[in-house]
């Protein structure tokens, strides 16, 4: 049986003042899949990220997901689909309670109440719950953004550098519950980091992204072969020393 294609991405392009940051990119994901989008800074990951969010509109090129385009497809694309990334605020006058039940009213999320102290016991913030955000630690925020992203079972999910602001028993704690929420879920979930242990870890595939272009695209094992590496940071050292 041919694997479902959840996202798909064909000559996507972005320029900005006249610089290209992101270069006729194709790729396809998969319904539960783990994607790694890996490469050094500037390589135009956070672009395409923010394009396949409808954040920032494309030069050229098609976005598909769930078989429909993105553009066409927003509000019920948006609807599947959730995002966290360590680098996004969330309104600081809030609670972390009231923050979270903002956007589960959002998503339409049955026992809203139910799902957010599930996930704040998940991720070990439930501690935190009345606390406003203002005084909240990177790491924390970052643990709520993740509760966020969850909130409505998305079938698509979008995380940049989800485990960047946490500390590495809180980040291998992370990376446990999304790989049990994909396999739960059957979720396809599309991941930047710059951790490579972490990307060989949890990804199924990977795409090495350089100068806005893809340079690489396969499992990890493919690409450490092609490269003649002995991991994905070997392999990622020598593109980023290249340039």
């Amino acid at each position: 049986m041919a694997l479902k294609k959840i996202v798909e991405v064909t000559g996507l392009t972005k320029d900005f003042n006249g610089a290209r940051a992101v270069d006729g990119i194709s790729f396809e994901m998969f319904e539960g899949e783990m994607l790694g989008l890996i490469g050094p800074n500037g390589a135009g990951k956070s672009t395409t990220l923010q394009m396949l969010l409808d954040l920032t509109t494309p030069t050229a090129g098609e976005i598909r997901i769930f078989g429909v385009p993105l553009k066409e497809n927003r509000e019920y694309i948006l609807g599947l689909a959730n995002f966290s990334s360590s680098y996004i605020s969330l309104p600081y006058s809030l609670t972390v309670w009231e923050n979270l039940m903002v956007f589960a009213r959002l998503y339409g999320v049955k026992k809203p109440k139910e799902k957010i102290l599930k996930l704040l016991e998940a991720f070990e913030i439930a501690d935190l719950k009345d606390v406003p955000t203002r005084r909240l630690s990177s790491g924390q925020i970052t643990r709520v953004c993740l509760c966020k992203s969850l909130l409505n079972d998305p079938k698509v999910l979008f995380l940049d550098e989800p485990t960047a602001s946490l500390d590495p028993d809180m980040a291998d704690k992370t990376r446990r519950l999304l790989k049990g929420f994909k396999e739960d879920n059957g979720t396809s979930i599309l991941y930047t980091s710059h951790n490579m242990r972490e990307m060989e870890e949890l990804c199924d595939r990977v795409i090495f992204m350089d100068r806005g272009r893809v340079i690489a695209s396969g499992r990890p094992e493919e690409i450490k072969e092609r490269f003649h590496g002995a991991d994905l940071e070997e392999v990622f050292l020598k593109v980023a020393r290249k340039r």
